[in-house]
């Protein structure tokens, strides 16, 4: 895992993603603001957990048992709930800055 005061993710990180250069920022500032990458970030108010703030957390577990602290476990799941419902970690970040939450 990259700091969170990073711009993009390394390489190899980015090889696993699938994901093309331009779409690394958006994703980059939607995660930083949900939990600054941290993968036991907890939203004391809805109980949201993860990296991508998933609620709950536990449906991680799609993407393997090691849920609570893997961090490629947790952007794999985040991956495959932002492409499933929003398409893009484009239109994911612009819904969270319309809406406050994504």
């Amino acid at each position: 895992m990259w700091p969170a005061s990073s711009c993009y993710p390394p390489p190899a990180a980015a090889s696993r993603w699938r994901r093309p250069p331009p779409l690394w920022p958006a994703l980059v500032n939607l995660w930083r603001g949900e939990s600054d990458w941290r993968t036991t970030a907890r939203n004391p108010g809805s109980g949201a957990y993860g990296i991508p703030q998933a609620l709950p957390g536990s449906k991680m577990s799609a993407a393997g048992p090691n849920w609570q602290n893997s961090a490629s476990t947790q952007i794999a799941w985040g991956l495959s709930y932002i492409d499933g419902v929003y398409g893009s970690p484009g239109a994911a970040w612009a819904h969270s800055q319309n809406q406050g939450w994504y």
